[in-house]
């Protein structure tokens, strides 16, 4: 195993140190697994917290930051973050006004946060729950009932987050997150798999020549494991997952293709405009996308492709300022 790390068990610790000196806009504690927005809390204002188990980065930690998340709280790789780490994060933010947990729909974080949420409130502070559950791969997977909750969190985060900027009251936000997360689906297609630091060998096998559709962001499994295509037909087995899922013709849509860590930005933009084409001819429209590395798997090569059936007000707020690490515009 050859990883650009120190020490396996300081991994999380010692990435969250470089993400503290790379944006001193951030206040880290890298001994708490917290990172908050350096003016938070604000009166008056709903927080937004979210986290996960580490190796997905930017998700959480990189979406902290004016418009997006208030705080994160990133677990070791692969696991949820303990109720304390995220009870912690909730009165960090808390300006009054309440906070909202958005949480992916993974049974060790489901838990965690309703546990932290319980802790929160017996502090007073009011704590809405959104559980984002968008992949149509799976309905039940290895780690979850119902549902995974995938690249389509990055559309919650974004757009609840930029309600809350505006003043919006915990009702609101939360509904609106709700929203979001009802209209967005996602599809995951894995090329290679990802290796874990602490275990040092990769976490599922592939053939030379195969490739797994539907994949989870932890490697595991989705529908069935097929003979590697082109990114034409990688890009039209998501697609058509999705639709098949949720009629697309006659929408306007929100699209990310996201790589999972280990494929370049070039192949992601071929995937992209395979996707804009496939939407075309079936008959929906491309109104805003979003193309990179957004939600990770560590070097696991693959993409996913994640759509939001758009409304006017949906678009105005994907469209709001966010100034985070990793998803910055209009600021």
């Amino acid at each position: 195993m050859r990883k650009l790390i120190n020490d396996p068990a300081e991994v999380v610790a010692d990435a969250l140190r470089g993400l503290a000196a790379a944006h001193p806009d951030l206040r880290v504690d890298p001994d708490a697994g917290i990172v908050v927005r350096r003016d938070a809390p604000r009166s008056g204002k709903v927080g937004l917290v979210s986290g996960g188990g580490s190796g997905h980065e930017p998700l959480h930690v990189g979406f902290v930051g004016p418009g997006m998340l208030d705080a994160a709280c990133p677990g070791e790789v692969f696991t949820s973050p303990v109720p304390d780490q995220i009870t912690a994060a909730t009165t960090a933010v808390d300006g009054g006004a309440g906070v909202l947990h958005v949480v992916k729909n993974y049974t060790g974080d489901v838990l965690n946060f309703q546990m932290a949420a319980e802790l929160a409130e017996d502090e007073d502070v009011e704590v809405a729950t959104v559980i984002v559950d968008d992949d149509v791969a799976v309905q039940d997977s290895t780690y979850t009932a119902g549902r995974r909750g995938t690249g389509g969190t990055l559309f919650v985060e974004k757009i609840a987050g930029a309600l809350a900027e505006e003043g919006a009251d915990l009702d609101a936000v939360a509904a609106v997150a709700r929203e979001v997360n009802e209209r967005t689906r996602s599809f995951g297609v894995a090329l290679s798999p990802c290796t874990v630091p602490a275990a040092g060998r990769p976490t599922f096998e592939l053939g030379e020549n195969e490739m797994e559709l539907g994949i989870g962001i932890h490697g595991e499994p989705g529908r069935e494991r097929v003979r590697a295509g082109t990114a034409t037909e990688i890009v039209t087995a998501a697609l058509e997952a999705i639709d098949a899922d949720v009629p697309l013709r006659g929408e306007q849509v929100l699209v990310m293709v996201n790589g999972m860590g280990g494929t370049p930005l070039m192949e992601q933009y071929v995937a992209f405009g395979a996707a804009s084409a496939w939407l075309a001819d079936h008959g929906a429209t491309v109104a805003r996308s979003l193309v990179g590395a957004y939600v990770t798997s560590l070097e696991m090569a693959g993409v996913m492709v994640s759509v939001c059936r758009l409304t006017p007000g949906l678009t105005r707020l994907w469209d709001a300022p966010v100034q985070t690490p990793a998803l910055r515009w209009g600021r």
